[in-house]
C-alpha cells in the first residue's frame, strides 16, 4: 500500500514543473465552491514541492510565491462560483435544492446567520474556518454584498490561510531535504 503511495507521489511530482500551479488554481477553486474538498491536500504539498525547488521555477522562494498567488487565484474563483450561483438563483432554491450540491439546509442557514451577525468581516473571518469557509460566499451573494468588498475580504483571508499552509509544506520540504 505505500508504495502504491509512494508512485503516486512520485508521479505527480514529476508533473509539477509543468501541471503543478495550474492543480493547485484548479483544486483550489474546487476546495472553495461548494465541494467539499481539503486545502491542506492542495497546498502542503504545493510548499513541499516549492521548498524542493521542483513546482515551477527551480527557485524555492519563487515557486513558494507562485504558489501563494495560484492559490489564492483558485480560491476566489470558487468563492465566485458560490457568490455569483447564489446571486443568481437566490435563497429559496438553495434551501429547496441545496442538499444536491453538498448543501444542506442547516449548513446553508449557519451561514446566513454568521453573515447576518458579523456583516462583511465574516467573508475574511470565515475563510479561516473549515467547512465554513466554503459556505461564506453564498450569503454574502444573496445579500448581494458588492463585488468589491467581497473580492478583498476574501482574498485576504485565502491568502493568509493558504500561506500559512503552502509554509507549513514549506518547511516539511526544507526539513527532510537530505532525504531521497
Amino acid at each position: 500500500m505505500t508504495e502504491i503511495l509512494i508512485n503516486h507521489i512520485e508521479t505527480a511530482a514529476s508533473h509539477a514543473p509543468t501541471w503543478g500551479l495550474i492543480l493547485v488554481v484548479a483544486f483550489m477553486t474546487i476546495e472553495s465552491s461548494f465541494i467539499p474538498f481539503p486545502s491542506e491536500v492542495v497546498m502542503i504539498p504545493a510548499g513541499f514541492l516549492a521548498a524542493r525547488g521542483s513546482m515551477t521555477l527551480g527557485s524555492p522562494m519563487a515557486d513558494a510565491i507562485l504558489a501563494i498567488l495560484a492559490g489564492i487565484a483558485g480560491s476566489l474563483l470558487g468563492a465566485y462560483i458560490n457568490y455569483f450561483l447564489s446571486l443568481k438563483v437566490g435563497a429559496p432554491f438553495l434551501e429547496r435544492y441545496g442538499r444536491f450540491f453538498f448543501l444542506p439546509k442547516p449548513k446553508l442557514e449557519r451561514a446566513e446567520e454568521i453573515f447576518r451577525t458579523y456583516g462583511a468581516g465574516a467573508t475574511f473571518v470565515c475563510r479561516l474556518l473549515p467547512a465554513i469557509r466554503q459556505l461564506i460566499s453564498i450569503p454574502a451573494g444573496i445579500a448581494r454584498m458588492p463585488l468589491g468588498p467581497f473580492t478583498l475580504w476574501t482574498g485576504l483571508g485565502a491568502g493568509i490561510w493558504v500561506t500559512i499552509l503552502t509554509l507549513v509544506g514549506y518547511s516539511l520540504g526544507n526539513r527532510t531535504a537530505s532525504i531521497t
